[in-house]
């Protein structure tokens, strides 16, 4: 299968191309050309300065072919998901977007950003979203910084609303060697031992991207990705060493940790036949041995 990927370098990227690389497919890299040491040869790749985020254009190189399958990793608001929407409809089979379980309302509980009750139980693809847009946005200092114009609410939107066909994946909190290998979003929450958050394993997380990417019944679906059980923290901290020293407790006033934010990843796993390859054990195993 003829694949291109929009930003494949980066944390979850680059387990996800080699994969793809790995089981016979064609795969082109859309990206800046400045992340690309551990991608394997064999595998094209395509710089240019317009994949900065946010991706708002592509150049003729990318437009001049026909790709059954783009997997976008970083598209970040609604500016970039609509450039990608019409770039590539008419000449890609699927669309396949990378989004964040932030989308959920329950995370702006968490955030202390939308008002009302605590959202009980797990979140499954159908539970209600944010109303409030731009959850990270108090924190820019200019409207040009991602934290300003990021909303995955917005990617889904306008993918979903199009013509091509299109799967949306939540990701959960990704761990591994590269990227909160110090399990600092646990250790943080150590005051809050019965609060859960969704994790994955960075291996696990680009597995499920590659499965939902060429599983065609992932058509026009959305899938939260994660683990099967989500721990609450005290269940963590027991498997894991002792606290080091410089990770420091979450501000306690900032969230309001009765809210969880775990994932009811059942659909992925009955519909497209998803399992972890890396056990959690092993996991933690390889993360902690990469600091």
């Amino acid at each position: 299968m003829k694949i291109l990927v929009i930003g494949g370098t980066g944390f979850i990227g680059h387990y996800l191309v080699r994969e793809l690389h790995q089981t016979g497919h064609d795969v082109t890299v859309f990206h800046r050309g400045i992340h690309e040491g551990e991608l394997a040869a064999g595998i094209r790749h395509i710089h240019s300065a317009a994949a900065s985020i946010p991706v708002i254009a592509f150049p003729g190189e990318v437009l001049s072919q026909s790709f059954e399958v783009v997997i976008h990793m970083i598209a970040m608001g609604e500016r970039d998901a609509r450039a990608a929407v019409r770039a590539f409809a008419g000449c890609a089979r699927r669309l396949v977007i990378v989004s964040s379980g932030d989308v959920y309302l329950a995370y702006g509980r968490f955030l202390k950003t939308e008002p009302g009750p605590i959202e009980p139980g797990l979140l499954t693809e159908d539970s209600s979203l944010r109303a409030q847009y731009f959850p990270y946005r108090a924190q820019a200092q200019a409207t040009t910084e991602l934290n300003y114009f990021y909303e995955k609410i917005l990617v889904e939107r306008e993918v979903s609303r199009s013509e091509i066909e299109s799967t949306i994946l939540r990701l959960p909190k990704v761990y591994g060697p590269g990227q909160n290998a110090n399990l600092a979003t646990v250790y943080s929450f150590r005051h809050a031992p019965d609060w859960r958050w969704t994790h994955g394993y960075v291996e696990n997380v680009a597995s499920a991207v590659v499965l939902a990417a060429l599983h065609q019944a992932a058509a026009n679906r959305v899938y939260n990705v994660g683990e099967l059980y989500t721990p609450t923290v005290s269940e963590r901290l027991r498997t894991l060493p002792e606290t080091p020293a410089n990770i420091l407790p979450a501000d306690k006033d900032a969230y309001d940790v009765r809210q969880n934010i775990a994932f009811d990843t059942r659909r992925m796993r009955q519909e497209l036949g998803y399992e972890e390859s890396v056990s959690y054990e092993e996991g933690l195993r390889r993360t902690f041995e990469s600091q």
